[in-house]
């Protein structure tokens, strides 16, 4: 009587993936040690920032003769005179109109743009293609080429050097990107919603609030987050269309600079106010933003 012998199938023949050199060394050191690499990795990223928190809180006299690391065996050397004296100038005037200049701008991008692409999505009309092939080739229209004309522009319309003017200069080139980039979102939505939904007698605008909007929240919220960043940090704009009563935070921190890099109290400690809004939004939109960078990439 002859028994057969079972025979253990090898990873080549079920065919799972080998591991590779770098996977079967983070198998043998284990997750813990590779987290807590990971956290030495973001310590390390965040030593300059810390170096400039430092340079923020110290007088210019201390920082041109001393490395910021010696705070740590002097600490009395500590202050937060340069906020005061940055706060009692003309930042607070500068911040706010750094406030009115990014939220109207990044509130209209994101609302025209969603409308648009939906329509470039899901909307059938002459003329669909093309004007979205325009939307891409204004991708590649540099800034730079549009400043003298749309100086000459505002001059004779009277808003040259007002916030409304700067406004519209970064809503009209943050829409190509902002339409391109939510039409292609919009297109993954499963047509089965938007027929269910037409079946029900919604019309185009009921659809586009109720079942698109909602549904594109994470694309949105990522959009609206790198928007917010662009205008907030620009500067270019700022100088050419912002004149000294509606400057921003960064023309205003331009405009204070010094000779020979004497300014460092005046830059550190505006870089630091200028952080708190950027921050307290990327932490509240934290889930959405991490949705929309993930959304493609599983189906």
């Amino acid at each position: 009587m002859t028994t057969a012998t079972a025979t253990v199938p090898s990873k080549l023949e079920t065919g799972a993936p080998r591991r590779g050199v770098l996977g079967r060394i983070v198998d043998r050191i284990g997750s813990g040690a590779v987290q807590v690499v990971m956290v030495l990795l973001g310590l390390f990223w965040l030593v300059p920032t810390l170096g400039l928190l430092v340079v923020s809180m110290r007088t210019n006299q201390v920082n041109s003769a001393e490395g910021w690391w010696t705070v740590f065996t002097k600490p009395a050397e500590l202050t937060i005179q340069n906020y005061q004296n940055l706060l009692g100038s003309g930042f607070t005037a500068s911040f706010w109109n750094t406030i009115l200049i990014t939220v109207p701008t990044t509130v209209l991008v994101i609302g025209i743009a969603a409308m648009a692409a939906y329509a470039f999505a899901w909307m059938d009309f002459p003329g669909r293609d093309l004007g979205f092939l325009i939307v891409v080739g204004l991708l590649i229209v540099p800034i730079q080429i549009a400043l003298i004309p749309v100086a000459s522009l505002y001059g004779g319309a009277g808003i040259f050097g007002t916030i409304p003017g700067v406004v519209l200069f970064h809503v009209a080139f943050g829409l190509p990107f902002a339409i391109f980039l939510l039409r292609n979102f919009f297109v993954g939505i499963p047509a089965s919603l938007l027929e269910a939904a037409r079946m029900d007698g919604a019309a185009e605008w009921k659809i586009f609030v109720q079942v698109v909007f909602p549904l594109g929240k994470p694309a949105i919220a990522s959009l609206g987050i790198f928007q917010f960043l662009w205008v907030w940090n620009d500067m270019l704009i700022a100088l050419v269309f912002a004149d000294t009563g509606n400057q921003p935070m960064t023309k205003y921190l331009q405009s204070q600079m010094r000779q020979f890099g004497s300014n460092v109290d005046i830059l550190s400690s505006g870089a630091f106010l200028s952080l708190i809004i950027p921050l307290l939004l990327f932490f509240a939109f934290q889930r959405y933003f991490v949705q929309g960078m993930m959304a493609g990439s599983v189906k």
